[in-house]
């Protein structure tokens, strides 16, 4: 072994024993050598996430680290390597193991697998909340208790409460996690009120070790019994060390109707916002999206979608998704006139597209009526339009969560919301007709047309 490489391994292994095995197991550990020359230590890491978590929590470490064992001009840079695995020659020191949680344990617990810590952009606008998450999710129940993300919709803050549950399943696997959206909630408290089974639903959400809980807002409007079960709730967890994450499109301070000792509560913690990305944060969460999609998009694209899209991550997820369907079933590659024909709607401001709108614009397309289209009849060709209908309130109103818009369609189940805009999301992938259906409407809506 070289000394260059000696001197790796013991500043490796140094670095291990400082960190938390959590920190280490899920970023840390992947760390490769690439070369040590004039004091400075250059190390490898695989992917752009590790590349950000590094350099914007861990670098100090690793800096202080190096410079005890060769000096205080000793530097620590990190780059991000195609292949760490062929770089890293020297065994690592031994890392302790947590189970892998499998998909359907995630799901169990109401997490999407896709939204981790590894998949979120972090930029200027959400730095803090990130890394409050982060620190969240490694010591849950200490650091930040309760961590309040409040933000415009859009903007991430339910895939950071994925992300937590997800870090804090895999490298605590003790602890018990659920995530539920306030509606979720309150169709549990309504349920066990005219069932008279209280207690048993006091058991099971006082039971878990870290509570997530989405669109707190909307239990402001469900009167004082709901509010103070919720208060009942967090006071127990609370009070036995349990971790509580909320998110919220408005922070505690600004909820008139909030009862004050919930509110107190909630500002007890750490509250942290999420704002809208800037430019550097959208192309690079636009990159992110083509490489999940297996699809290349050119820079000029990228900065073309970028620049049209200011203030919905949602939106700009989902012009990959479309630009991708339209270039694999049209067979044309994606350049910036491709991109301009089929994306000429992205960022239009103004035109205010309205649920009602899109119901209308659907179901004139599709041959019903509106209430229809609100309706309950399952009829394959109604039911067809409702998803469309659905599909395009989520991609085009920004403010439109799942529980608002299963409310805004005949006080349905979330859940049956979140099911329809994945199904259209999928079918327009392998569909051309739809494809064309759906582009033909939100172009028309985001044009004014309807």
């Amino acid at each position: 072994m070289s000394d260059e490489r000696a001197i790796y391994q013991e500043w490796r292994n140094a670095v291990q024993n400082k960190v938390a095995a959590a920190v280490w197991n899920a970023t840390l550990s992947s760390m490769a050598f690439v070369g040590f020359r004039d004091n400075v230590l250059l190390i490898g890491v695989p992917s752009q996430v590790q590349f950000q978590q590094i350099n914007n929590r861990h670098l100090p470490v690793l800096q202080g680290t190096l410079k005890e064992l060769v000096g205080d001009e000793a530097v620590v840079l990190v780059e991000i390597a195609d292949r760490v695995e062929a770089v890293e020659a020297v065994p690592a020191a031994p890392v302790a193991t947590t189970p892998v949680r499998s998909v359907g344990e995630a799901r169990s617990a109401g997490l999407d697998p896709r939204m981790t810590f590894e998949s979120f952009v972090t930029g200027q606008s959400n730095r803090l909340a990130q890394a409050a998450s982060v620190s969240t999710a490694e010591t849950p129940g200490r650091n930040y208790n309760p961590l309040f993300i409040y933000g415009r919709s859009g903007l991430g803050k339910t895939h950071l409460l994925h992300a937590i549950g997800h870090y804090v399943q895999q490298h605590w696997p003790e602890k018990t996690v659920q995530y539920v959206t306030t509606e979720t909630f309150l169709n549990d408290f309504i349920r066990a009120v005219r069932e008279q089974t209280q207690l048993g639903l006091h058991d099971r959400y006082r039971s878990v070790d870290v509570l997530l809980i989405d669109d707190i807002q909307f239990a402001l409007n469900r009167g004082d019994g709901f509010q103070e079960h919720i208060f009942n709730t967090f006071n127990a967890l609370l009070g036995t060390g349990k971790q509580i994450v909320c998110t919220s499109d408005q922070s505690p301070r600004d909820m008139a109707t909030m009862q004050d000792r919930l509110r107190s509560r909630l500002l007890q913690g750490l509250l942290v916002e999420v704002g809208q990305p800037d430019l550097e944060t959208r192309i690079a969460i636009l990159q992110i999206k083509a490489e999940l999609e297996g699809v290349v998009i050119p820079i000029d694209v990228i900065e073309y979608i970028a620049q049209r899209v200011r203030d919905s991550i949602r939106e700009l997820e989902g012009s990959v998704t479309m630009l991708r369907a339209h270039s694999q079933l049209l067979e044309h590659e994606i350049n910036l006139d491709f991109a301009k024909k089929h994306l000429g709607s992205l960022g239009r401001e103004q035109v205010v597209v309205r649920t009602e709108n899109i119901i209308d614009a659907v179901a004139e397309r599709y041959g019903f009526t509106g209430a229809e289209i609100r309706g309950h009849k399952r009829q394959r060709p109604l039911s067809h339009a409702r998803h469309v209908a659905m599909f395009l309130v989520r991609e085009l109103i920004s403010n439109a969560s799942y529980p608002v818009i299963a409310r805004d369609f005949g006080n349905r189940n979330h859940t049956s919301v979140i099911s329809a805009v994945d199904k259209i999301r999928l079918e327009i992938q392998s569909d051309p007709q739809l494809l064309e259906e759906v582009s033909d409407l939100r172009k028309n809506l985001t044009d004014g047309i309807f």
